[in-house]
């Protein structure tokens, strides 16, 4: 099964956009991360929906933020996306009468409602802002020449 990479493919490119002054073109974000770019007007135009996005057309057009980065969470892109599980491990429903499905289904509904809860408060405490402070802090380290030996 693939992964759902929709929310950390976003998250780079409002990361990005964040810390442009000109607008990014469909076809640039595209080429950036290897999609489409009617691909990238659908996911964007989720976000836009939202408020986190605008867009402008013509020649000087493209996508913006809507929002400084310091006032979207990692929660409010998750939900505008419209993802509706983290997890992509299913339940066997194939018995629903058989007492030890049940009991596995029951258990696991519970544990998964439970990392479910705890990872989307943890992503409605992460600020786009603290992302773009965490990048910045990592790309002056990787500038800071090593220590000859």
């Amino acid at each position: 099964m693939r992964n759902d990479t929709r929310l950390s493919r976003m998250l780079h490119v409002l990361i990005h956009m964040g810390r442009h002054e000109e607008r990014a073109t469909s076809e640039t974000i595209a080429q950036m991360l290897g999609t489409n770019a009617v691909v990238v007007r659908r996911t964007l135009g989720l976000l836009k929906e939202k408020g986190y996005v605008r867009s402008e057309k013509g020649h000087q057009g493209g996508w913006s933020l809507g929002k400084p980065l310091s006032e979207i969470t990692l929660l409010d892109i998750h939900n505008a996306l419209g993802t509706s599980s983290i997890f992509a491990v299913g339940l066997s429903t194939d018995h629903p009468q058989c007492l030890v499905e049940q009991a596995v289904n029951a258990a696991l509904n519970q544990a998964f409602d439970d990392a479910q809860a705890l990872l989307l408060q943890r992503l409605g405490e992460v600020t786009l802002a603290q992302l773009a402070d965490d990048f910045d802090e990592r790309y002056q380290v990787a500038l800071t020449p090593a220590p000859c030996a």
